[in-house]
């Protein structure tokens, strides 16, 4: 078993900043989806600033960062930096979930208001 979702994901994507490590694990998309679906946020949004530390960068597919966001944001909501993170990493990737984005800075600017 990989020892975190980072190194699961530099295993089975690869990583632009580095060499993808020696392994001898089956990597199979399913079940890396599945440890993602059960992780906590900071091991979730490690692995997203870890391969992608500039948004627009990283091996990651832009369904698994589109997920991951959203597997974050649903256990953490009530943070606004993290909504435009999120807002920004659709808008880099879209332009078929600007209206989402969009929604999230709108949630965002309600936080900050309240």
């Amino acid at each position: 078993m990989h020892r975190t979702l980072t190194e699961y994901a530099r295993c089975l994507y690869g990583d632009e900043y580095g060499a993808t490590p020696e392994c001898s694990l089956e990597h199979r998309e399913s079940c890396f989806v599945e440890e993602m679906t059960f992780a906590d946020a900071e091991a979730i949004l490690a692995m997203l600033r870890e391969l992608c530390p500039h948004v627009v960068d990283g091996h990651l597919p832009v369904w698994v960062r589109n997920l991951a966001y959203r597997l974050v944001l649903l256990q953490r909501s009530d943070e606004p930096a993290l909504l435009r993170e999120a807002a920004e990493n659709l808008w880099r990737h879209g332009p078929d979930w600007d209206d989402i984005a969009a929604d999230l800075i709108r949630r965002a600017d309600a936080l900050e208001i309240n």
